[in-house]
């Protein structure tokens, strides 16, 4: 698998990751099947978060693959917090302890990369940095990132922040498509045109922080998958008619999808299904035309202006 360069912190790693959310649904022997079978085909950024099965998703994740440091040097593990039963929380109080149980869960010493998981309205950016420092000087956490936030909201905390923030995680796929939408549709009248997050896009590019596509197969808000959906027959007649034509599957050609778009997007894909993986792992040798890209993302019902 090709390698993409994580924002500032010189970590390379595959292009595609595994999300490991759905990972507290598996047996021991299942979820080792699935880390091993990521990381034989050049996956090694494991993402996690406090609250993905209630924490049992990291737990489970260190007990398959017998975490030791032999085989914890081999990955890159990724973890989010600030999600809590009917609000946000980004206190320091909540990082730290959020740090700490992840850090038991997933029997390591250390976290490659710690995100904030949806921006807290309450958020004081001076506890934030507070938090991060002790992390940071403690070797707890390595890099940090965010999640869902726009760039005004990470102008706000790279104000306070000694660290560099390399990742924001934002939902992102063929079908999902509103940091494209609105770069396309500057100056027109029109649904396309409404910017909804902030011109994210073009900002993480001009301050080389990393874009995590999270459900990269999904529509809408978490709605279901549109890959092999009766009710997108035109997107899904391109995807199968360009899956043919590389020799791979329909899910692949969504992910090379992401992968065309010179932001170097990584795709965070939570498939717990090891064939499946290995299929999409195969995105990353392939590179779409530009033509090929706009038809992809006009069959998936977008109009160019």
């Amino acid at each position: 698998m090709k390698k993409i360069k994580l924002g500032n912190s010189g970590l390379e790693v595959g292009e595609v990751s595994l999300g490991c959310m759905r990972m507290s649904s598996l047996s021991k022997d299942d979820a080792r099947h699935v880390i091993e079978n990521a990381m034989e085909h050049g996956i090694e950024l494991f993402d996690h978060a406090d609250i993905y099965g209630g924490g049992e998703s990291e737990s489970v994740f260190a007990d398959a693959i017998g975490m030791n440091p032999s085989v914890r040097e081999k990955m890159i593990l990724q973890t989010k917090c600030a999600i809590r039963k009917g609000f946000y929380d980004y206190s320091k109080e909540h990082i730290l302890s959020s740090v700490e149980g992840s850090l038991k869960r997933l029997k390591t010493d250390y976290i490659d990369i710690f995100l904030l998981h949806r921006p807290d309205a309450l958020m004081e950016p001076e506890e934030v940095a507070e938090a991060f420092n002790e992390l940071k000087e403690s070797g707890k956490v390595q890099h940090f990132g965010v999640s869902n936030h726009n760039s005004m909201q990470i102008e706000l905390l790279k104000r306070s922040l000694d660290q560099d923030l390399i990742i924001n995680q934002m939902q992102f796929s063929l079908m999902h498509t509103p940091m494209i939408d609105a770069g396309i549709n500057v100056n027109m009248q029109n649904e396309g045109a409404v910017m909804r997050e902030g011109g994210i896009l073009e900002y993480s590019r001009l301050n080389n922080m990393t874009i995590q596509a999270w459900s990269p197969f999904q529509y809408g808000m978490i709605e279901g998958p549109f890959v092999g959906n009766e009710d997108y027959p035109e997107v899904n007649a391109k995807l199968q008619e360009l899956a043919e034509k590389y020799s791979v599957t329909d899910s692949a050609i969504a992910i090379t999808w992401i992968l065309r778009h010179p932001a170097k997007i990584q795709p965070v894909v939570g498939s717990m299904n090891p064939q499946r993986m290995a299929d999409i792992a195969k995105a990353s040798h392939i590179e779409l035309t530009r033509e090929e890209w706009y038809e992809l993302y006009r069959t998936a019902g977008n109009n160019l202006p």
